[in-house]
């Protein structure tokens, strides 16, 4: 099943590489908005928003569509991580509010040595 939408943790990527690579993986991107922290653009059709410094050193991209071309988060992490040669994070699966808080500190770490989950507490 996809995710309704897109939303990995990028460590140490420049907000030009993952335009880059946005716009090699989906297609053309409008130029980056800035709205107060955040930077917004559209890339063919799907909008996306990069929260620089969202936890510490890790950057925040949101891609806010179903229609991209990875199912999930995961998928998306690898792709990113192939292309940009950065750790990258995201949560194992779809988190609800109604879920112990424990389960809100299980991510997946994307990286040099593959993939493996680890417990990050973002807060």
């Amino acid at each position: 099943m996809r995710q309704p939408d897109i939303e990995i943790y990028l460590k140490d990527a420049s907000q030009q590489a993952v335009s880059d690579w946005l716009q090699q993986a989906i297609g053309a991107c409008t130029p980056w908005q800035r709205k107060g922290q955040t930077f917004k653009c559209n890339a063919n059709g799907i909008p996306v928003t990069w929260l620089p410094r969202a936890v510490g050193k890790w950057h925040c991209l949101l891609l806010e569509s179903a229609a991209t071309p990875w199912p999930d988060d995961l998928a998306c992490a690898h792709a990113a991580h192939q292309a940009l040669a950065v750790e990258i994070r995201c949560a194992p699966g779809g988190w609800q509010e109604e879920e112990a808080l424990e389960e809100a500190d299980r991510w997946i770490s994307v990286g040099q040595d593959g993939e493996r989950e680890i417990r990050w507490h973002t807060d």
